[in-house]
């Protein structure tokens, strides 16, 4: 029989500690705040930025949400983000994709001070999660979410065979990098891998981030294994979908993260759990 991951649930955990945390801080005289800036009117990133600040005002976060047009200049956002650098209130700096083609987006991303970095994807965190530094410093959410929800279902990815479909800077490579620090033996895999479904069939961990929808059906996946699927797809009905084929992985197999239900709680669980450890570092002199 094939175990759904409830991502929901773990995220519900996630926040119970986080409301916690915030409540400990809040009698230090320290509330943690957050600012996201939208730049456009891009419709999913508009709702993914309503879901984080309703979160994290719930929580008793200091929450600011910056909306700026379309037509917004490089260095008028540079401005921005230079500005909440320097506001002690901000702990967490997060600059919605996608970006309007005028700005550089890999600038933008150095430009938020590495301390308030709430994403992990500045190049000083994302070098250290790569070697395994030791010390505090925000990792990428997604993929940080996906560990806590391993760790919960009692999966141990040390001695394990994972495979990671996909490579980008948001889950795939941060992704590598936590399962190897896990002491898993790890394959990244993507569009230019020879035999890509022969590759899958060899994980215990399975990690699909392609936006591809059902590029992995059940006769890709090594029965037993665990399946965490990142994706976020709509079918040809307009359903949403995973990059998994869901029905076909059950039997099939050990564990399966859900679309939607299983990635998507955490990540943002897991933004708020950051945003929180990042007011907690900043109090704490290096």
């Amino acid at each position: 029989m094939t175990k759904i991951i409830d991502g929901k649930a773990v995220a519900k955990k996630v926040n119970a500690q986080t409301a916690t945390a915030v409540a400990e801080l809040a009698a230090q005289g320290i509330q943690p705040g957050i600012a996201v800036i939208i730049v456009g009117d891009d419709a999913a990133s508009q709702i993914y930025v309503r879901n984080k600040n309703r979160k994290a005002t719930k929580l008793g976060m200091h929450s600011v949400v910056r909306q700026l047009p379309a037509t917004t200049s490089q260095d008028e956002l540079l401005a921005i983000i230079a500005a909440y650098n320097a506001d002690d209130s901000i702990h967490g700096i997060l600059v919605q994709s996608p970006l309007p083609a005028q700005i550089n987006e890999p600038l933008i991303t150095m430009a938020i001070d590495s301390k308030k970095d709430v994403d992990g994807f500045h190049p000083t965190n994302v070098g250290k999660l790569i070697t395994n530094f030791p010390g505090n410093y925000p990792v990428a959410n997604t993929p940080r979410g996906i560990m806590t929800m391993l760790a919960d279902y009692g999966v141990d990815p040390a001695g394990k065979t994972a495979v990671v479909i996909g490579r980008s800077t948001i889950v795939g490579k941060p992704m590598a990098a936590l399962l190897t620090n896990a002491n898993a033996t790890v394959t990244i895999a993507h569009s230019k891998t020879a035999d890509l479904k022969a590759v899958a069939r060899t994980a215990d961990i399975l990690v699909v981030a392609t936006g591809i929808a059902h590029l992995i059906t059940g006769a890709d996946i090594k029965p037993g294994a665990t399946v965490i699927d990142v994706g976020m797809d709509r079918d040809e009905n307009g359903k949403l979908v995973g990059d998994v084929d869901f029905d076909s992985a059950q039997g099939i197999a050990g564990l399966i993260t859900p679309v939607p239900g299983g990635v998507g709680p955490m990540t943002i669980a897991t933004l708020m759990q950051t945003t929180v450890e990042l007011a907690k570092w900043s109090d704490v002199s290096e």
